[in-house]
Formats: structure tokens, sequence, C-alpha cells
């Protein structure tokens, strides 16, 4: 594989046929986002089947992550835009209503979930249009009344933030509870909640979830969010930096150190993360990449970040294909000098962790063409992956289940599907099958790890060096006959 880092592409108009999937999935893209905010279940269920055939057609695993809208706070319709300039007075109500110009410089409109305007204090900021109007909270009297700092244009249903303001509302809606049951039903391998506060509103995803067992993202995008992030965390399987709303919830000149924070947080534990929110684009519409945003996702992919997302540029984009394989280039360079073995740098997660540090570092000096890591539940995998090897990882799994979730892990190659028990039988599929996809070196030394009793979560406790000469005997490998 020529790049560690992974690529989140969402897929939209522009991108959902199965021509365009996979195209973008040889341009380098490992794992697509339907994105809830728009479109019919129809909709999302024609794009996911087109997903399927890709992979089918291109015979590779890609992952499936369904980002759920959640609760965003909207202004109610206007009956016209508003051009509002400094000083001008918009005031909040609690009722639904049509919002209206009342009189010269003040302006009256509703949100959609009113019981916010309860929280919110004096001196408080609300941002408009999704933070590019402000406006200062100037008095609070059954209605809410703010002065407008700088000149926008606000229409009907554009977003409202409360970046000072602990909102304190459900991040899960009805129709995220519909939406998170359509993907269970279909076999999404990761969800991506909204909006997320702390560490109950995960606990409350995972239960909708009945057992089911897809992944759960935590988007942090809201300034308590970043308070809570180790309780979150610990309720999450993985996080997004998605800088979006989050560069509105807290000052702009913050989130660049946020990333890197979060960033290092997930490296630690050993979950994976996604840098998320503009990466490219300006490529949505040109055909180049700025130079801040090539330095961008290369500092994202600098940072440690498992994947790297994409939106606009392939859901709307004038060329999808062109956008991801402009992100695998930068993604490949970057990673010429990327900060590998970090076997002493971080503390053991448990007492087989030890294993998985173990096999990184003798892979790597070994010069070994690759570790082989067959994982019952993808956790070893994910260990491994942790150490940041030089060596390519090359997983294998006894469920497809857990071979999609691989897609969002650094380093991970998902392979595929071994059933057989006998350790002879299990390294010549393993090689055989990577044969069978040309990226077997039979020249080469690889590092396989398994674990005994197979098939037994958390189990990896073997290491076994795979020389050119082991490797020809297991691939002709015959049981014999008693």
């Amino acid at each position: 594989m020529n790049k560690r880092t992974k690529i989140l592409a969402t897929l939209g108009p522009a991108s959902h046929s199965i021509e365009i999937i996979e195209g973008l999935i040889k341009a380098g893209a490992n794992m697509f986002r339907l994105n809830f905010s728009h479109g019919s279940h129809e909709y999302h269920l024609n794009t996911l089947n087109n997903i399927k055939e890709a992979m089918k057609n291109l015979n590779t695993t890609v992952g499936v992550l369904q980002d759920i809208s959640g609760p965003k706070v909207r202004v109610g319709d206007l009956k016209e835009p508003f051009e509002l300039l400094r000083g001008d007075i918009i005031t909040f109500l609690k009722d639904e209503i049509v919002g209206y110009k009342k009189e010269d410089k003040h302006y009256v409109v509703s949100i959609n979930y009113p019981d916010i305007l309860d929280k919110v204090k004096i001196d408080e900021y609300i941002y408009l249009y999704d933070g590019t109007i402000r406006a200062k909270v100037i008095q609070i009297d059954g209605e809410v009344q703010a002065r407008i700092e700088n000149h926008g244009i606000l229409s009907s249903r554009k977003g409202v933030n409360f970046p000072n303001t602990v909102i304190d509302i459900n991040v899960i809606t009805k129709k995220d509870e519909e939406d998170i049951a359509w993907g269970v039903a279909n076999n999404v391998d990761y969800f991506a909640i909204s909006f997320v506060q702390n560490g109950s509103d995960m606990k409350r995803a995972r239960k909708l979830l009945n057992g089911y067992k897809g992944k759960l993202i935590a988007k942090i995008e809201k300034f308590d969010a970043v308070e809570n992030i180790d309780e979150i965390m610990e309720e999450s399987d993985g996080i997004m930096v998605a800088r979006g709303d989050l560069g509105i919830e807290v000052p702009y000149y913050d989130v660049p150190t946020i990333q890197k924070m979060l960033i290092k947080k997930a490296n630690t534990k050993g979950m994976p993360v996604i840098t998320a929110t503009q990466m490219l684009l300006s490529m949505t519409q040109n055909e180049r990449a700025t130079r801040a945003e090539i330095s961008d996702v290369a500092n994202a992919v600098l940072d440690g970040t498992d994947v790297v997302m994409l939106s606009e540029e392939s859901a709307v984009g004038e060329d999808p294909i062109n956008v991801v394989d402009t992100m695998s280039n930068i993604i490949s360079r970057t990673e010429d000098i990327y900060n590998y073995d970090k076997q002493s740098k971080f503390d053991y997660l448990d007492e087989f962790d030890v294993i998985q540090a173990t096999v990184t570092k003798l892979a790597d000096d070994l010069g070994a063409k690759g570790i082989l890591a067959l994982t019952s539940s993808g956790k070893s995998a994910v260990k491994i992956s942790r150490y940041r090897p030089k060596t390519p990882i090359y997983a294998f799994t006894h469920k497809k289940k857990v071979l999609n979730s691989l897609t969002a892990i650094w380093g991970v190659n998902p392979i595929g599907i071994i059933k057989e028990a006998q350790a002879s039988k299990m390294f010549q599929k393993m090689l055989k099958t990577l044969d069978a996809k040309g990226l077997l070196d039979k020249t080469g030394t690889y590092v396989a790890t398994v674990g005994y009793p197979v098939g037994m979560p958390g189990s990896t406790n073997t290491i076994k060096i795979l020389t050119p000469a082991e490797i020809e005997y297991y691939i002709n490998f015959k049981e014999k006959k008693k």
C-alpha cells in the first residue's frame, strides 16, 4: 500500500454512481460517508448498494460511515432575507413565527429549539448563518435581544451557534433514531454522532444500536465536548475533529491546538481519529488545491490522524476522483517524513500489548515486507497500528464486519476472512490471499501474529517470523492423509 493515512470521502450527487465510486477507490478512498443531513433513506440505500457493487467489482474492502445529522439549531423561516448591520438589534422569540423586520434596525426571529433561549445569559454571544454573523446578548426578558456586531445577510433556516452557552439538549433527535435504525438494518460500519456534549450522549447512541456491533464516532464540534473529551472517549470507538462548527464554538485560533490535542489523545488511547472539514475545499470548483490546503492535509497526517475527510469536495465537487487522487498524493509524500516507530513513546494498554509493540519493532528491525495480523475482534491490528510501524500491516479476521471496521485504522490493509483453525492452514490461507492480490513478496520476510485459542477476542499471544523458505513451505502445504 502506498499510503497509510486513510481517506474518508463523502458521497453525494457528484459521486454516488458505481463508476465514480470505483474511481474514488482506485484513487485512494478507503471509506465512504453517507451524510444524513441530506437525502432520503431510499437515496442512501441506493448509494450503499452502489458501494457494495463497487467493492465486489474491485475485490476490495471499504468502510461505510453514516453521519447522523443531530439537532442542528436554525432560525425559522423569514419573510425575506435580512441585511444586518453593526448595531442592529435582533430579538429571538420562543414562539414559532415567520421572522420579520419590526422597525428600522430591529428584526425578530424564532429558532427551532426555543428552550435554549432559557439558558442564554447577558454578554454571551450568538452566531448566525453558521458563524458569519456575530451578535451579543444585551437583554433577557421572556425573549432574548442581541446586538449585531458585524455585517451579514441572514436568510431562512440558517444555522445558529451558542459558543458560550451549555445548551444541554438531546443530541439524538427522533429523526436520528430512525436513521440509526436504518444504519443497523443495513449493516453500516461506523456511526458518527453529531454535536456530542458528554459521555452520556454516546451511551445513549450505543443503546440505540441494540447490540449491533457497529462502531461509534463522536464528532467533537462543541466547546463542552472539548471540555468533556476524556469521558466522551471512554464511551466511543473513535472521534472526529469536526472543525466546521468547532471553529464557531471555540475561538478560531484555538482550533489548530485543539486538533493536535485530540489527535494525540486518540493516538495514545489507541482509537481512530478523523480530521474533517474544508481540507481541500477550493477543489469543489477548482482543479488544484491551494498551498494552504495542501499544508493543512500534510499537517494532519504529521499530527498522527488516522483518517482525513472530504465533504463538499467529493459530494458535489466538479471532479471528485481528482480530489481523492490529490489527497492521496499529499499523504504519500508527507509520509516520507512521518514519525514512525512509536514503540518507546507509549505505555502498554494491557498485559498483552507487549506482543503488538514487539511485533512492530521486530518487523521494522528485520526490514520485513509486511506484518500479518490475524485478529478476531480487530483489536490486535488496532494496537499494532498504534505503534506506527514502517512495515505495512495486512489484517485478516474471522468476520467481515471486523474486516470492514479496520478501514478507518492507520496503516492497516484489510485483506480477507480466515475460517481455518489449524496454524499451518491459517498461514497458508493468509499467504495465498496476499499472493492472489499481488501483495506477496516471496523473497522477503514477514512477521505474523495469531492468537490461541483461535477466535477468542484478545488472545493474540504468538509471533512467528516467516522466511522465504517458510513462505514456500506454507503455500505448498498439504495436510497428510491419515
